[in-house]
């Protein structure tokens, strides 16, 4: 077969890497892709989001089956053009993308559906915004309606955080139109966990949970980013939860998108609090996580690129893999200045000598070449990701390894993984497990 995969940054190199061990590839492409990526695929300069150029090229180069990695293209429509064009596409149609490219439209449905998630109200305008916050006078979450690249979402401690967050969405204009509306939302107690599924509208396939971990410093505090690291089974997601999320999230919201006339086939990413009394929905992403792909692919054991073949072609129901027992971390390097404002330009030393490991691979996320030398293009630079016998081992690799690369301006955090090495989850908590 011959694919194409869409997009630059790590999600897409290890997308890229796992689709390349395939039997069944015959050529990868990756457009516009990064230096890790041209070690796999070849890379084309083509932007994700020209959707004309892409499906050009798709025809001209016999393209079997095109994976988009980022959200803007499918929230843009790129897999109605192509399949208008009679090719093959993995992800969502711009309908069913809406429900990551619309806060307001997912909690919507949510609420008419009866999935759980936190209570909310949606505003248009600052002063009501502002008003329902003074009201509440406690804990919030501030939520632009649509994309902002993982960083749109405030968690509020209180009403002048809360407030701040609104002025800036909103009257300073942070994040342009994606801030039009805004969704503020009940603070919930609890634990984050990821949960992808690939569905092709009919049979729904739940893959193995990852917990992210997204603000920029230890414990969880600092701003939020697209991600600084996550990993691999999660020991708080035990059977009973597990079978709790089907039953009243991912089902019902299949069901729900069919029933709105948006059928959703791809990946469905579900963002959840594991609060007290149960799981609650944060919100949902329309393809595959990033940096929660890296952990969740080392782990995977089977072809990728026939379940998402299967996935397109309506027949998930015949899918046949596994998931390699042990644990996988990943450690996300960025620039000085990420999440805000950061410099590029600065060359990466040290990972060339961690290649050719089984049990660990270092996936390019913002890098590009520059006099043949690689050199930070990005935010979140680099996902060093490692497999370990448990979590501690996985998370002792990545470490050691992220250790040996280095750049100016390098950070990264140093306790991913945290919660489940503390315990949580790991032992009977009468808070969270769920039985």
């Amino acid at each position: 077969m011959r694919v194409l995969v869409i997009g630059n940054g790590g999600r897409e190199h290890c997308l890229a890497w796992k689709i390349a061990q395939s039997p069944r590839l015959k050529k990868l492409y990756c457009t516009p892709g990064n230096p890790g990526i041209s070690s796999v695929a070849d890379c084309v300069d083509i932007a994700s989001e020209d959707t004309e150029s892409l499906c050009n090229f798709a025809r001209k180069e016999k393209i079997d089956l095109t994976v988009v990695g980022p959200e803007g293209p499918l929230v843009a429509g790129l897999v109605d053009r192509f399949q208008a064009n009679g090719l093959r596409a993995f992800g969502p149609t711009k309908r069913a993308a809406l429900l990551e490219g619309s806060k307001v439209f997912s909690k919507n449905l949510m609420r008419k559906y009866g999935i759980p998630t936190a209570e909310f109200r949606v505003f248009s305008e600052l002063v009501p915004a502002r008003r329902y916050i003074e009201s509440i006078n406690g804990p919030v979450v501030v939520k632009v309606d649509g994309l902002a690249g993982g960083k749109g979402s405030f968690v509020c401690k209180n009403t002048g955080e809360a407030l701040k967050a609104v002025e800036e969405i909103m009257e300073e204009r942070a994040f342009g139109p994606a801030g039009e509306r805004v969704v503020v939302e009940e603070y919930m107690e609890g634990e984050e966990v990821s949960v992808l599924a690939l569905t092709d509208g009919k049979t729904i396939v739940p893959l193995e949970p990852v917990q992210d971990h997204k603000a920029l410093y230890g414990g969880d505090k600092g701003p939020n980013t697209g991600g600084m690291g996550a990993y691999s089974p999660v020991p708080l997601f035990n059977a009973g939860l597990a079978s709790r999320v089907e039953k009243e999230i991912l089902v019902p919201t299949v069901h729900a998108m069919k029933r709105e006339g948006r059928s959703y086939k791809g990946v469905l990413y579900v963002g959840l609090m594991v609060t007290a009394i149960g799981p609650r929905v944060l919100e949902y992403n329309v393809r595959f996580g990033d940096p929660e792909t890296q952990p969740l692919l080392m782990r995977l054991d089977g072809d990728l690129l026939d379940l998402l073949l299967a996935t397109v072609e309506d027949r998930l129901e015949e899918a046949e893999f596994s998931w390699d027992a042990r644990a996988a971390l990943c450690v996300v390097m960025t620039s000085a200045g990420y999440p805000g404002n950061y410099e590029k330009g600065k060359e990466i030393k040290g990972f060339e000598t961690l290649s050719g490991r089984e049990d660990l691979m270092v996936f390019h996320a913002g890098t590009t070449l520059k006099q043949k030398k690689v050199v930070t293009a990005g935010g979140r630079v680099l996902g060093v990701t490692a497999l370990g016998k448990d979590l501690q081992e996985a998370q002792k690799k990545a470490y050691e390894a992220a250790g040996k690369i280095s750049f100016d301006g390098a950070y990264y955090r140093r306790d991913i993984g945290w919660r489940a090495l503390r315990g949580v989850g790991s032992r009977e908590n009468k808070e969270y497990r769920i039985q």
